[in-house]
């Protein structure tokens, strides 16, 4: 029973996860600058995560190595795989920004290994193996991209699962116990604010939010309330089972983000979905989590 808990959490992260996708591609889609997006994605995370320390009656540690590990979550974490993200949502479709999201394992591993916070083994590799060819089923009856001249988008949209890899790793190896995973999104979605919000203004990306709403101004709020939740609860599942097992959650992400873009995007895919699932569970299991 101890060990059914990390995959229920895989599924509940990847299902979340897997809606920003479409609200991303929506937020996008009326011209809105990117950087004023992400502000606003810091600004109603740390708002959330804020009040609920406010309520608490907590504080938190600003000291020099937690103002470190918020400036490098902040950057790793969310503003350069954010900045990819919404560049490569105005080319791709939904649906493969999900499929290229499941890469994330295949950096994850060896970055883990190269720490020494995880051991190469040929389960491990079947596992993730596994997952990928659950993602090749996912697209085989239609692997070729709509328009074959964005396909120099695809190393940009590769960028994120790089950075979340990367993000993975260091928190297993960096961030201890002085704050619990809500602090550290809200430390580092402070620092976010205060990074980008004098960007926005000097690229005239600033979104107002004292206009007439449309539908990307609400996928913006929904995606970062989201975000902000899924984004805490990861951080807190990699300081449990580690960065290659949490990496897992990639390949949810991308079977609930090409359901999602179905769904409200309208988006079409093969039945291999289905098979493609089973491919993903299968891989679950084999990156088995480790002693917590």
């Amino acid at each position: 029973m101890a060990l059914i808990w990390p995959y229920m959490v895989l599924i509940i992260l990847g299902c979340g996860w897997g809606l920003t996708l479409p609200l991303s591609l929506i937020s996008v889609s009326t011209g809105l600058g990117h950087l004023g997006i992400i502000f606003w994605q810091f600004f109603i995370v740390m708002v959330i995560f804020g009040s609920r320390q406010v309520f608490l009656n907590k504080s938190i540690s600003f000291t020099r190595s937690s103002l470190l590990i918020f400036c490098v979550i902040a950057f790793i974490g969310t503003l350069i795989p954010n900045l990819a993200s919404l560049f490569a949502a105005l080319h791709l479709p939904g649906g493969v920004l999900s499929i290229l999201i499941a890469t994330v394992p295949m950096f994850s591993l060896p970055i883990a290994v190269f720490l020494g916070l995880d051991r190469f083994g040929f389960q491990k590799l079947f596992g993730i193996v596994f997952g990928f060819i659950g993602v090749y089923m996912l697209i085989a009856p239609k692997a070729a991209l709509p328009d074959p001249s964005v396909i120099w988008v695809i190393p940009i949209a590769l960028i994120p699962p790089f950075f979340y890899g990367l993000e993975g790793n260091f928190v297993a190896k960096f961030v201890t116990g002085n704050n619990s995973p809500m602090e550290v999104i809200f430390g580092a979605s402070v620092i976010g604010c205060t990074i980008t919000f004098p960007l926005t203004l000097f690229f005239d990306q600033f979104v107002n939010p004292f206009v007439q709403w449309d539908a990307a101004h609400y996928a913006i709020v929904f995606s970062s309330m989201i975000h902000g939740f899924v984004y805490a609860s990861y951080v807190w599942l990699v300081t449990k089972v580690g960065s290659v097992f949490s990496a897992q959650v990639s390949y949810f992400v991308t079977f609930a983000g090409v359901l999602w873009s179905m769904v409200i995007l309208n988006e079409v895919h093969s039945q291999f979905i289905w098979l493609s699932l089973a491919c993903m569970i299968l891989g679950m299991v084999l990156v088995r989590p480790k002693t917590y």
